[in-house]
């Protein structure tokens, strides 16, 4: 599998079901959590600058396949996710 071809089920707070693309996936041994960012596949954008990119953290299944989606609680870890996105962002650039 290639990487970024992962897409993910979200189960929104009204219940529905929204196919998203993972953009990537990190651990954070500071918050000893594993985080994914991800975004709503099918959405009319023109450009990759109008795709709005959504965080959760998760803890792994045994079996390391799913985990659940848990929000992203403190202003910290936004911050820290938020500095690991403009790195990945960058390094795409190049």
């Amino acid at each position: 599998m290639e990487h970024g071809d992962k897409q993910i089920t979200v189960v929104d707070e009204n219940g529905n079901e929204q196919l998203c693309e993972v953009l990537f996936t990190f651990e954070s041994d500071e918050f000893s959590k594993s985080y994914v960012l991800y975004y709503p596949v099918g959405g009319e954008h023109e450009d990759e600058d109008d795709i709005e990119i959504h965080a959760s953290s998760f803890v792994p299944s045994e079996d390391g396949i799913d985990g659940e989606l848990q929000p992203i609680e403190s202003e910290e870890e936004w911050d820290m996710i938020e500095e690991m996105l403009n790195t990945f962002l960058d390094n795409e650039d190049e």
